[in-house]
């Protein structure tokens, strides 16, 4: 066990010392932050026979109507003053969408709008940026190296019942490292949908995946949630590199509504039985009709609520999606489940382990449990219906994993009359 916990100790240790180590850059000396990239995203139908999931990534056939779209895209773009940077199919939407460049004194808004009127756009739209909804590092503390989980959800004893065994996962985040060794054969596929940045591993992405499906006695780290769980590793999010003098740690994980949109395009046309998605961002037209398609496929939806969004921020907002919160955080939220998201410890990059907070890590345990519902039960879709929460929408995962069985007396921390079933 005490082997087992070194690295942890050790990564704690490091990352203190290499706190008070660094020393602050003026801000003086720092460059000034180029303007953001301003672009919009605009969809063009497909014609009927594309609705197909086996073009996926640009090679879909269709030589002829691929080109005329290109030529209404490139015509569209010189009429608005804009230029065209990228273009991807979207099969289960019947559209190809086209990624589009606006000249910093123009309004991404006012420009979508215009290239919305012309007859042969389905729709246009602002390119969104989210955020993964993690929260720096906790202060290094190896007392802080018992699972949540372990104690408030039971996971030994939810693993006599179910491991959440090849029930496939499609994990939208920034990138796993996929050789950690509490992941290694967990990942049953990776895809890179961010361009234009380096693949490497990266921290958010890496402790989602080790708090859904580490490795469980194997001696090493910790046990995730749903260990036999087949995961999907979709990259559409990105660890910003840190400014000088800034702490790794508190750089932020972002995504854009183009690259959530490939991802979940593929989540939905690979099988996935469910989707996490511990970020949150801007209602969008074109997100929110791919999770629609996603909720139909019987695909569960998982995410992170964040408390400084209006509604939570989306995913979370979206009708048929299971919005998540760290359950140590108040003041409740009505229909807003809670789950462990304070001092977890889970996998990171480099071999390692630490300590996260944050409402993504509690999405991150509540995707785990419904695979672990969806083993049991695996014509369930509507896993958020067989939720067992304690009043205040707090999770109890035993009694959620046993009536799946259909012989729970709910003995599972607390009496009937202390529970609820879960109705959003």
């Amino acid at each position: 066990m005490l082997s087992s916990l070194r690295p942890l100790v050790l990564g704690l240790l490091v990352a203190a010392s290499a706190s008070l180590g660094l020393a602050q850059t003026p801000l003086a000396d720092q460059p000034a932050p180029a303007a953001p990239i301003q672009q919009v995203l605009v969809m063009l139908r497909m014609a009927p026979q594309h609705f197909r999931p086996d073009g996926y990534g640009g090679s879909y056939g269709d030589g002829e109507g691929r080109s005329a779209r290109w030529r209404i895209a490139r015509r569209l773009a010189k009429e608005q003053g804009v230029s065209v940077a990228d273009e991807w199919p979207m099969p289960v939407l019947g559209v190809d969408c086209y990624l589009m460049t606006v000249p910093a004194d123009r309004s991404p808004e006012e420009v979508a709008a215009r290239l919305g009127r012309d007859p042969g756009v389905s729709w246009s739209e602002p390119l969104h940026t989210y955020h993964a909804k993690g929260e720096p590092i906790a202060h290094n503390d190896p007392l802080y190296r018992v699972q949540p989980a372990a104690r408030e959800w039971r996971l030994a004893e939810l693993h006599q019942i179910s491991t959440g065994r090849d029930v496939r996962i499609a994990v939208i985040d920034s990138a796993i490292e996929t050789t950690h060794r509490d992941l290694v054969g967990q990942i049953e596929l990776t895809k890179n949908f961010v361009p234009d940045r380096p693949d490497i591993p990266e921290d958010h992405g890496t402790g989602v995946a080790g708090v859904i499906a580490a490795h469980a006695d194997n001696n090493l780290g910790m046990a995730g949630v749903a260990p036999q769980a087949r995961l999907m590793g979709l990259r559409a999010c990105w660890q910003e590199t840190p400014r000088a003098g800034e702490a790794e740690s508190t750089a932020p994980t972002l995504c854009d509504s183009l690259s959530l949109a490939k991802a979940l395009d593929f989540a939905i046309s690979h099988k996935a039985q469910i989707i996490n998605m511990s970020l949150s961002g801007p209602p969008d037209l074109l997100l929110g009709r791919l999770v629609d398609i996603a909720l139909t496929d019987k695909i569960i939806v998982v995410a992170a609520y964040d408390r400084n969004l209006p509604n939570g921020g989306f995913p979370a907002s979206h009708k048929g999606v299971v919005a998540v919160a760290d359950e140590t955080a108040d003041p409740h939220v009505a229909g807003v489940f809670g789950a462990p998201g304070r001092d977890v410890p889970t996998t990171e990059t480099g071999n390692r382990w630490f300590l996260v907070n944050g409402s993504s890590y509690a999405a991150a345990h509540v995707s785990g449990l419904f695979a672990l519902v969806r083993q049991r039960t695996p014509s369930v879709h509507n896993a958020s219906a067989l939720v067992v929460a304690y009043h205040g929408d707090t999770i109890n995962a035993c009694a959620t994993l046993l009536q799946t069985s259909g012989s729970c007396d709910c003995d599972c921390g607390l009496s009937r009359e202390h529970l609820s079933i879960a109705h959003k």
